[in-house]
């Protein structure tokens, strides 16, 4: 059995911790379920054994001090973010305790504003790192770590596009998707895949992807117009979704349009709906359901090189290398 370490301390996000901590449960759950022993041990450590108020409000229990811990028993250890995470990275006995572990274990990561814990330990130099969008400016004050904040995780068991050792990840969720990137190194997609379905959450979205969702639009407040065309246009990519077209469809002139969409939405309507066109592309190329042409054609890009250039112009990558690296 793989032993799964967590760190708690006062005002930690319990999310950060019992959401990752949940998936790799699950995944034991699943390997009962096909009549195989569990894989993994999972274990809560704080400064002192005992109960640890979150902020929540809600205590967990430590189960051991980390002092107290054999590190060479350890597999993979988490630390969590949290409003607490600001008085614990000034702990000078837990930044030389990580420094002795990192070296002895397989796997160090973080969950949001954890991140914050590592480079105060000296563990994320020259490496790649992300975190909660609200912590990436204080992550980028440490020197020589690659902040890449657009991202949910720097973990990649292959070392190609993160490190297979010392990885961040972004807030909550984010943590949720790299412990299923944990358990499809560990165990494979298919236990992965079955994981996912449990916890009803996507199998894997790429380490590399970003922590937004252009789908995701902000609430149009009280316009209702707006709402209604927002909704609308996922359903129609293929079509004409220029400016005089939403224009109509949202029933107001196109300048009284442009002006409500840079109001409510924080960008033109023609930058709105390259952003859905490309992040439904990517998840069409994610799934492996459809070739490139049919991608362009059923996301309003037309022809193969209109969705290139938009790849690049985003992504910095092409859409069948973006294919390759991410796709199922």
């Amino acid at each position: 059995m793989l032993l799964i370490a967590a760190l708690l301390y006062p005002d930690v996000m319990s999310l950060d911790v019992t959401g990752p901590l949940q998936v790799f449960a699950s995944a034991n759950l699943e390997r009962e379920r096909q009549g195989l022993p569990a894989y993994y041990q999972l274990r809560l450590l704080g400064a002192a054994e005992g109960l640890v108020r979150t902020s929540a409000g809600i205590g967990i229990q430590a189960e051991q001090s980390w002092y107290d811990l054999d590190v060479d028993e350890v597999d993979t250890l988490l630390i969590p973010g949290g409003i607490g995470i600001e008085t614990l990275r000034q702990d000078a006995g837990l930044q030389a305790w990580l420094r002795d572990l990192e070296p002895r274990v397989r796997r160090l990561g973080s969950v949001c504003s954890g991140a914050l814990m590592l480079p105060s330990a000296g563990l994320l130099d020259a490496r790649r790192a992300t975190t909660h969008w609200a912590y990436v400016d204080e992550l980028a004050a440490f020197p020589d770590i690659e902040v890449q904040g657009d991202r949910l995780h720097t973990y990649d068991p292959l070392g190609r596009d993160g490190d297979p050792h010392v990885f961040t990840s972004a807030g909550v969720t984010a943590g949720i998707d790299l412990a299923l990137a944990l358990v499809e190194a560990d165990l494979g997609r298919p236990l992965a895949l079955a994981v996912a379905r449990r916890l009803v959450m996507f199998l894997r979205r790429p380490g590399g992807q970003a922590q937004f969702s252009a789908c995701l639009a902000p609430d149009p407040g009280r316009t209702p117009r707006l709402a209604a065309l927002l909704d609308w246009i996922p359903g129609h990519l293929g079509e004409d979704l220029g400016l005089e077209r939403l224009a109509e469809r949202a029933h107001m002139a196109p300048r009284t349009l442009s002006r409500l969409f840079s109001r409510e939405v924080g960008m033109g309507p023609g930058r709105y709906v390259e952003q859905v066109r490309l992040e439904t592309a990517r998840v069409l190329l994610q799934d492996g359901q459809a070739s490139i042409g049919t991608v362009s054609r059923l996301c309003g890009f037309g022809h193969p090189e209109n969705l290139r250039r938009t790849f690049h112009k985003h992504l910095a990558v092409s859409p069948q290398d973006y294919a390759a690296r991410f796709g199922a």
